[in-house]
């Protein structure tokens, strides 16, 4: 087989997450982070694949395409169900952890009668005015009353042998889902229980003198659905008013997984999957008590404070500060920022500058995900206040994020900004920021081309490159690119950026080929390259081609990879490896030997079929030699990673690279690096 299947590489990668919560050396609050990761990986995992593969299934044109997508949705639960054991055997194991450092979650049990009373005030002043039991029976529509990834309690009560049933939403879109006891003058114990508990524990309050019961019993469930969605044509409503109508889909859609308390009587659980009308295709995964695990991804700091990962100062990049003003730093030198190590704040800044500089006239960027409260678009909205034309692509389908596009591209026309919404049928994923500029008479222009989103928030947990830079032909080609997005059925010819559609896919399949060349006349050939997925299969495929031809490639893939590393007579001479660590592996970098003379690319654009063919995509050349070498170090020291690297072999197995006696954990050494530069910089 060619090909690892995609969907089971993507849980091979979330088994990696898994792996960092079961690691005894990660702070233990850290490790229930992680485990809060892992579940919000696989709901993620479960409205997008398995409901792609669903559909396989629904509407395959052949019985031969139906089987071979029904083999794989037997082949994703046999897996889910493996990882779903180790998910509880690493809670328990974290729970352990915890306790012997003094923070005790704590179920209904093991409370104390003062921690009762306490939590009995908590429910009536605090929660019992947002929860609103749904009373239900056979002819209940579950789908259209259950929420998406919420928090059940289904509350079966028995009145004179008579039995009835509720679902209690956990109100944690109001309140915290931990809950702080208080603490005993001079202890160092801290104490939590669950927000489940405490709406668990007062069911009687709630249904007492409204619904007659004798007993109750109840028990957690949630339930994931389908996130696609089809944006309706309707010529007469503005885009803003499709999309809104679009996305309401998915509140309503299809059922894909539900997940329960798997102590929970089957009759209950008929009485759910009747409800939600679900079928053999379906995932009913029975776990734990807890469900939607997924903000344990939110564990607030408690105890010790080796708890958590220490803090790490971002630092200021040396370029940005030679000079009086952000354009003549850029004007001396293109400046290669690698977040979070460098301060997100030097886009913010140069926005911000753009927004008030006499000099400036125009600004144009290109947004996927913002911040909630993004500095950077208020700096837009100071901008043209202060005159400015400001033009802003908004990518309304970026998925998950569509509502907070739709909201952010009403506040910004509101406020004079000129707002576009790309192609039809092609999502606008480039990073893209230029600014033009009178100098001396001239217009200059300045761009910046990242590896990651807009995004102050995500920036302090995702790694990714950003490119200042003055580069006359670079900055023009970013403005093709926006003419582009306004204008796709005009030519565009690119020479120093790859863009997509356009020219990614051949100039790739050209650098491949020409390493294939120097190899078969014995001349070095080597491919290094780190990217998010690898799955593109002509592109795999050229690669196996450059491996049998004796090219060396190296690949740092964070999550899936189709491609079999290391498989004689297809893949030998190709090796892949994923680092998984406190910080989110997100930069794309294209390294070709290229006879000696190598190129170098930075890229918002992973190495699959949508960001090759479906999605404008910008690639760019890196020029400058302190960022080159730059580049080059922090590749080799992940490559060298020897503490959070997994390498990835043909069947994904996902073993640690094997440590030597010189250990290397690549994101504490490139902190290292980049402050030592910044240090020598200064003397």
């Amino acid at each position: 087989m060619k090909f690892y299947q995609q969907e089971l590489s993507w849980l091979a990668f979330n088994e990696r997450v898994l792996q960092e919560a079961a690691d005894v050396s990660v702070p233990v609050i850290e490790r229930m982070r992680f485990l809060g990761i892992f579940s919000n990986n696989m709901d993620e995992f479960f409205q997008v694949r398995v409901a792609d593969v669903r559909r396989a299934i629904y509407f395959a044109p052949s019985s031969e395409e139906r089987d071979d997508a029904s083999q794989l949705l037997t082949r994703i639960q046999q897996k889910v169900m493996t990882l779903q054991e180790q998910f509880d055997r690493v809670y328990a194991q974290v729970l352990s952890a915890l306790a012997d450092n003094h923070v005790h979650i704590l179920d209904d049990s093991q409370l104390n009668d003062n921690q009762r009373l306490w939590l009995a005030a908590y429910f009536h002043d605090k929660v019992k005015r947002h929860v609103v039991p749904l009373l239900l029976n056979e002819r209940s529509d579950l789908v259209q009353i259950l929420k998406q990834d919420r928090i059940y309690l289904f509350v079966e009560l028995n009145h004179q042998q008579q039995l009835s049933y509720a679902a209690i939403e956990v109100p944690t879109d109001h309140l915290h889902r931990f809950v702080e006891l208080p603490r005993r003058r001079g202890s160092k114990v801290v104490s939590v229980t669950l927000l489940d508990h405490v709406v668990a524990s007062h069911l009687p309050d709630l249904f007492a003198g409204i619904v007659a019961f004798d007993e109750l019993t109840y028990f957690s469930f949630k339930v994931t659905r389908d996130a696609d969605y089809r944006v309706p044509h309707d010529i007469d409503q503005s885009i803003l008013e499709r999309m809104e109508e679009g996305i309401k889909q998915r509140f309503r859609a299809d059922p894909v997984r539900l997940v329960y308390d798997k102590r929970m009587p089957g009759r209950m659980l008929r009485f759910l999957c009747d409800g939600l009308d679900m079928d053999a295709y379906d995932s009913i995964v029975g776990g734990g008590r807890y469900r939607n695990t997924r903000d344990f991804a939110q564990f607030q700091q408690l105890g010790a404070a080796n708890l958590v990962n220490p803090n790490q100062q971002p630092l200021q990049h040396p370029g940005m500060t030679k000079h009086a003003n952000v354009f003549a730093n850029i004007a001396a030198a293109d400046v290669l920022l690698y977040f979070p190590y460098h301060s997100f704040a030097a886009v913010t800044e140069f926005v911000r500058q753009a927004a008030y500089d006499p000099a400036v006239t125009r600004i144009a960027i290109c947004i996927y995900r913002v911040a909630r409260d993004s500095r950077l678009i208020h700096a837009l909205m100071d901008a043209v206040r202060n005159g400015k034309h400001v033009t802003v692509m908004v990518e309304l389908r970026a998925r998950f994020d569509e509502e907070a596009n739709i909201e952010w591209s009403k506040e910004m026309t509101d406020a004079g900004i000129r707002v576009l919404f790309g192609i039809q049928g092609l999502k606008a994923h480039a990073k893209l920021l230029l600014v033009q500029r009178m100098e001396q008479g001239q217009v200059r222009r300045y761009g910046y081309l990242g590896t990651g989103n807009f995004n102050e928030k995500t920036a302090e947990i995702y790694t990714d490159f950003g490119l200042f830079t003055a580069h006359p032909t670079i900055c023009h080609e970013i403005e093709q690119v926006f003419h582009y997005l306004e204008q796709p059925y005009r030519r565009y010819d690119f020479h120093e950026l790859l863009v997509s559609p356009v020219n990614t896919r051949e100039c790739l399949e050209a650098a491949i080929d020409a390493e294939i060349s120097a190899a078969q006349h014995g001349q070095p050939a080597e491919i290094f390259i780190k990217v998010n997925n690898l799955v593109d299969e002509a592109l795999i495929v050229r690669l196996y081609r450059a491996s049998r031809a004796g090219v060396r490639i190296r690949a740092l893939v964070r999550g899936m990879c189709a491609l079999r590393a290391g498989v004689p007579g297809l893949s030998e001479l190709i090796e892949v490896r994923s680092i998984v660590d406190r910080l989110l592996e997100h930069a794309r970098v294209f390294m070709f030997h290229n006879g000696g003379q190598q190129r170098i690319y930075i890229s918002s654009a992973d190495w699959m079929k949508r960001n090759i063919d479906r999605r404008v995509e910008a690639s760019c050349p890196i020029y400058d030699e302190q960022a080159r070498a730059t580049i080059e170090s922090i590749m080799e020291l992940q490559w060298h990673d020897n503490c959070k690297a997994r390498v990835i072999d043909a069947e994904q197995s996902n073993a640690y690279v094997t440590p030597k006696k010189r250990k290397v954990r690549a994101q504490k050494a490139i902190y290292s690096l980049l402050k030592r530069q910044l240090t020598e910089s200064k003397s």
